[in-house]
């Protein structure tokens, strides 16, 4: 009897620890804690054709020349025929590329991060990116090797947009109390908001390698975090219409999805006309997109653009 009331007593002792720890987890806040459930949403827009047009002859030159973006992609050894196909196409409109790799690899030049974890790859190459090149860009995009970025379409967001202001943009996610830009769609980060993700990478207390949670969450979210302790938040990249610039999907999927909600206007329920990104791309995928964008022309149709943005020197841009 005695040892029937002694296993009574501790499985209740056990069940009122277990209770305590699920209700103490159920108040955890990522991040800033109530600082974040007041954190109104940003749609940030990109300028419309009235706006340009205000802008000097001398102004549009200055500012073409002023925009300066690095691009990281993070890649594995199971993605070498993304990565081929990447290499050859849109990251030759950056201003530079470089790869981060998860390990050695022969086939192609990349940065080695010596780990398998997204979360710890993304961290290695923006300290990499920040101390090597703080003084040379202004704006960096980081991608996956599935997505095809314009980089062109990216730079005229970015227009009137001051790098040394913490932007950091893309297609904004909600998930709970946190916001957070999605991977899938690219993410961007002015030189300010680089600085301050810099300066939190060694405090585990605000930016830990491995979450400080119980669980694990994708590397987009564990960004998020970091960033919200150094005042960054995620905003939502759209066109002077409000329609979303960085896609999470393909055109094929895009257009197919439109099609099916939007019978009536496929074109205008798919796609933003100054998209940057599209994601979920096969390497031929990739091909036919540069083609695309930045082959396929109208005979004797002259586009009059009030920019121009001239490629790398030294670069093999198509």
């Amino acid at each position: 009897m005695l040892s029937e009331s002694s296993s009574f007593l501790k499985g209740v002792m056990l069940g009122s620890i277990f209770c305590a720890l699920i209700t103490m987890l159920g108040h955890i806040r990522i991040g800033h804690g109530n600082r974040m459930h007041h954190h109104e949403h940003h749609h940030l827009q990109a300028l419309n054709k009235e706006d340009i047009l205000k802008i000097s002859e001398d102004e549009r030159m200055e500012l073409s020349k002023s925009f300066r973006v690095y691009c990281i992609i993070l890649v594995k050894p199971k993605d070498v025929s993304l990565w081929a196909a990447v290499k050859e196409t849109w990251t030759k409109h950056c201003d530079k590329a470089e790869f981060f790799s998860s390990e050695h690899v022969k086939v192609f030049e990349s940065i080695n991060m010596d780990t398998n974890d997204m979360w710890l790859m993304m961290r290695k190459a923006y300290k990499y990116a920040f101390d090597k090149y703080r003084d040379q860009y202004n704006w960096f995009f980081l991608a996956r090797p599935t997505t095809f970025a314009i980089i062109e379409n990216l730079k005229y967001f970015l227009l009137k947009k001051d790098p040394s202001q913490p932007f950091y943009l893309g297609h904004t996610v909600k998930s709970g109390n946190l916001e957070y830009v999605g991977m899938e769609g690219g993410i961007v980060l002015s030189i300010e908001s680089m600085k301050r993700l810099n300066s939190l990478l060694n405090i585990p207390e605000k930016c830990p390698e491995q979450g400080g949670m119980i669980w694990k969450i994708s590397e987009d979210k564990q960004l998020a975090v970091c960033l919200k302790y150094a005042g960054v938040y995620a905003e939502n990249a759209e066109d002077a219409d409000g329609k979303d610039v960085f896609n999470t999907k393909s055109v094929g999927l895009s257009i197919k999805e439109a099609m099916t909600y939007h019978p009536n206007q496929v074109v205008e329920g798919c796609c933003s006309d100054m998209a940057v990104t599209f994601n979920g791309l096969t390497p031929n995928q990739m091909h036919v997109m540069m083609y695309g964008v930045y082959r396929l022309r109208a005979f004797g149709h002259i586009f009059n653009d009030a920019f121009v943005f001239l490629p790398p020197n030294g670069s093999e841009n198509d």
